[in-house]
């Protein structure tokens, strides 16, 4: 089913021409009725919790572990990552664009035990001195799901709810108490529960649909059981009962065996949707990232390095809801669910793999309001354009030469550092030293938001723009600083565009500086605190001695279409190096550049090639503060012998309709954490985004 699909996408495009006498006009949405089956699967982007409660020895209760309390309450394998894979069926009704249906799936898991009780990684576990280790593994899933959703366009958006059933074993190992040889117990246990959850799909060809599909398993708690016994003198029986939840997330691909009636592109709309553009906006995306490591040379570990053997995958969903308030004043508001975490916890890597990891990361679909800001355009005479509806734009007409003004909450990097070919992870680099001048902290809290105000005068030729905003409280903090007025970002920005005559194809080149003010540690000084014996730990000295200090910097920016199809990109950038970061990352120098090529040149014009090489360095004092057991924002091998990290990433963004894009992705990094001792590491990768 793959191999066809991939078949019927990769071939190239041809065009027909519509015959209105023969062929009448199709509806505005899918018909999604009729029988469907499908595959679906994930590799890290499913999370569990296995509840070990009431746990006794000899009718003793047990010291918890992990967390709990004096009733011996396990809180075990929370958070932790499943690959799973299955099939599904279903039937569908529709009546309009709304749905309603049935749907069985069976899915396995593969639940694998972590290296270290500490290390991110696979599976549950808990270990007690005297109670030994105890884990779980759930193997199978499945469940009966009704369907009810609503079809436009070529998207169905629906929400289920039903059974689901699962078959756990509970494992247990004992240390015999006598000194004797340990024991080992296991109990099957087959568990039944309920499921909701919601999904979209989109249809990319008559017959086919890809999908994300995300579902809540709550199995319930089990009775008491016997769980063998512990040997020796203070032992006994062994009594436990357990509870199971889930939250799985699923890419799918789903096969219409009686063929799908596609609705027409339309490039123009009726009167009454011409007119709401006038004054709403209404756009949404979903990105599901799935990505994974294999082993790599790792002689120790420290609590921010990176882990080999292990996969993990980002999901987000996003709402872009704008109204023109009056003429040139417009309001715009963007909730965000996002769901799941980056390689290790989004940590080991300077200039990290996956763009869309966020430091506050979840296991379960976390809503968070991610932009809420005004925007005013003063409009200063002269030639005009004419500007799409688009996410966060109301469609409008406006003056070349203008001023605008921004205030609330937004990103930094949508005003500051752009970039045609390397600026969005959602299509296209995905290292964040290829998409950002990584050298730049700019302020934002965990997500990568912050408030302020931003300024920018604009002309043909040139753009000047300049923002004011809060920092965090303390370094990788997702609460902002309200003293704005002690502590705060400030950003410039010199946007230069031109049209080189020798090859007729425009370019910018965009200058920045920095200047932060956050509560920061010295590194010079908390190192020369470590070493005369003052702390034992360096990062206690780092926040004991936390106040505030200066961080500036500078970075630089090209863009530049060599022909229709090929661009290319290059970025540097330099920070001062003396204090800790706040914000983004650990890099106090970048260089990157690259190339983008569309698929003209073999029938694929919307597909995306890009290559893109990365270098990032420390400063000298910010290389003795890892040397001697710090820990940054992302990295921190508790040790350090240090190299430059480097970076190389490869992506094919793969066209499937206007609104998805299939990308696999290879990312090759030389020195993760600047530490030669460690890596080199492959990182692979296959990102699935689509527009509404």
């Amino acid at each position: 089913m793959w191999a066809a699909a991939l078949a019927a996408i990769c071939l190239p495009r041809s065009a027909h021409a519509a015959d209105p006498a023969l062929h009448p006009p199709t509806p505005a949405f899918i018909d999604w009725s009729g029988p469907y089956l499908g595959l679906e699967g994930s590799a890290g982007a499913s999370f569990g919790a296995l509840n070990f409660d009431a746990t006794t020895i000899g009718g003793r209760p047990v010291q918890p572990f992990k967390s709990g309390d004096a009733t011996g309450r396990f809180d075990i394998g929370r958070d932790a990552t499943t690959a799973i894979g299955g099939a599904f069926a279903g039937y569908n009704w529709q009546s309009g664009p709304w749905l309603y249906g049935i749907e069985a799936d069976l899915v396995g898991a593969n639940l694998k035990r972590p290296v270290a009780s500490t290390a991110p990684g696979f599976g549950y576990e808990a270990v007690d001195p005297v109670f030994g280790l105890i884990r779980g593994k759930t193997d199978l899933y499945g469940t009966l799901r009704t369907r009810l959703g609503l079809s436009f366009e070529r998207a169905l958006v629906y929400a289920t709810f039903g059974l689901a059933g699962a078959e756990t074993r509970i494992l247990a190992e004992y240390p015999d108490l006598a000194g004797g040889p340990g024991v080992r117990a296991r109990q099957d246990l087959t568990r039944l529960g309920f499921t909701l959850g919601a999904g979209v799909q989109i249809a990319i060809t008559d017959h086919l649909a890809l999908g994300l599909d995300y579902r809540y398993v709550d199995l319930g708690r089990s009775g008491r059981f016997d769980l063998g016994s512990v040997p020796g003198p203070g032992g006994g029986p062994v009594a436990t009962r357990v509870a199971a939840t889930s939250n799985q997330m699923l890419a799918r691909l789903s096969w219409y065996p009686g063929g799908l009636a596609l609705p027409a592109e339309a490039d123009d709309v009726g009167p009454d949707a011409a007119a709401l553009g006038e004054r709403v906006s209404l756009h949404g995306q979903t990105t599901f990232f799935n990505q994974g490591v294999p082993g790599f040379r790792s002689p120790y570990r420290g609590p921010n390095s990176l882990v080999p053997h292990q996969a993990q995958a980002t999901t987000t969903a996003t709402a872009f809801l704008g109204l023109k308030l009056w003429e040139g004043t417009e309001l715009y508001y963007n909730p965000e669910f996002s769901q799941g975490f980056g390689l290790s916890r989004t940590l080991g890597v300077a200039g990290f793999v996956n763009g869309e990891a966020q430091k506050a990361g979840a296991p379960f679909p976390k809503l968070r309001s991610n932009r809420y800001f005004l925007r005013q355009t003063f409009g200063l005479g002269g030639e005009t354009e004419d500007v799409p509806d688009g996410p966060n734009q109301v469609a409008t007409r406006r003056d070349i030469e203008r001023i605008t003004v921004v205030a609330g909450k937004f990103a930094l990097g949508d005003f500051f550092d752009g970039n045609v070919y390397a600026h969005d992870p959602r299509v296209d680099f995905m290292n964040w030293s290829l998409w950002a001048s990584t050298a730049w902290d700019f302020p934002a809290n965990l997500p990568g938001f912050t408030q302020g105000v931003m300024v920018e005068y604009n002309r043909k030729s040139f753009a000047i723009r300049a923002a004011y905003t809060q920092v965090p409280k303390q370094p990788s903090n997702d609460v902002l600083d309200p003293r704005v007025f002690r502590r705060g970002g400030a950003t410039i920005e010199f946007e230069e565009r031109h049209v080189l005559p020798w090859l007729d194809q425009p370019g910018k080149l965009r200058l920045g500086l920095f200047s932060n003010v956050g509560n920061t540690a010295n590194y010079r000084e908390v190192v020369g605190l470590t070493q005369a014996g003052l702390f034992t730990d360096i990062n206690d000295a780092a926040d004991a001695t936390r106040r505030p200090r200066r961080k500036s910097g500078v970075y630089l920016n090209l863009e530049q279409a060599v022909t229709a199809d090929l661009g290319v990109f290059a970025r540097a950038s330099a920070a001062d190096g003396r204090n800790e970061n706040l914000s983004f990352t650990d890099v106090d120098r970048s260089l990157s550049g690259g190339l983008s090529i569309k698929g003209t040149g073999w029938d694929r014009p919307a597909d995306t090639v890009g290559l893109g090489a990365t270098v990032n360095g420390l400063s000298s004092a910010h290389r003795a503060f890892f040397a001697n057991g710090g820990l940054g924002l992302l990295i921190g091998d508790g040790r350090l012998n240090y190299g430059p990290e480097r970076a190389f990433e490869a992506f094919y963004a793969l066209s499937l309709t206007k609104a998805v894009t299939l990308t696999f992705d290879y990312q090759f990094v030389v020195n993760p954490a600047y530490n030669r001792d460690r890596g080199p590491a492959n990182f692979f990768g296959t990102r699935i985004h689509a527009d509404f």
